[in-house]
């Protein structure tokens, strides 16, 4: 049965980590070493923003969760609700990771649910990728002819109104020089005509 379970464990296309309290990793899978800038034997015991990199785990040796900005970190945190009786499903959260000496961003669904195992308390934490697709959201559909945009509930709304609703811009017309002038002509045209 333990084969099994390892089997399965590392068939999961996300990566899975077994962590304790601290966020100190004990087992992880082989989707998780996509992430990871070191080997297991290394790894393993490893606070996650120390096995992952994490940009503020840099500000000085083992200060993973111990920075101001581990406050808002929401695997730390995730970890946290699992170990007092909650559980976290599909958080979504930008990781800054240093890779070669450069600060990447990464998207992730963050999983964490605590569990027991020969009497001491674990959590499993699933960091599921979606970069990607983040990056595919950035796209915006817009009408090449009328210029309005398509919402994810396919509608199709004016440009101010699409950003306004999800980014809370406002904004303010005018003219610029070209289509001025050309309102201008038309204007005069229309005077003419009377």
């Amino acid at each position: 049965m333990d084969d099994l379970l390892a089997k399965a464990f590392d068939a999961m296309p996300s990566p899975v980590f077994v962590v304790d309290a601290d966020v100190r990793i004990y087992e992880y899978n082989i989707a998780a070493e996509a992430l990871l800038t070191a080997e297991k034997p290394e790894v393993l015991r490893m606070r996650g923003g120390e096995a992952l990199h994490c940009l503020h785990h840099h500000v000085e040796e083992n200060s993973c969760g111990r920075t101001v900005a581990c406050a808002d970190c929401v695997v730390r945190n995730s970890v946290n609700k699992a170990f007092h009786g909650g559980k976290v499903v599909r958080s979504r959260q930008k990781m800054e990771l240093v890779r070669d000496e450069k600060v990447i961003e990464v998207y992730v669904l963050v999983t964490s649910s605590p569990f027991v195992f020969q009497n001491t308390h674990y959590a499993i934490l699933v960091l599921e990728d979606i970069t990607e697709l983040i990056e595919l959201r950035n796209i915006i559909p817009i009408c090449s002819v009328c210029k309005q945009v398509r919402t994810d509930e396919n509608y199709w709304v004016q440009v101010e109104s699409y950003l306004k609703d999800r980014l809370d811009i406002e904004f303010t017309h005018g003219l610029c020089p070209s289509c001025r002038d050309t309102y201008l002509d038309e204007l005069n045209v229309l005077k003419q005509h009377k």
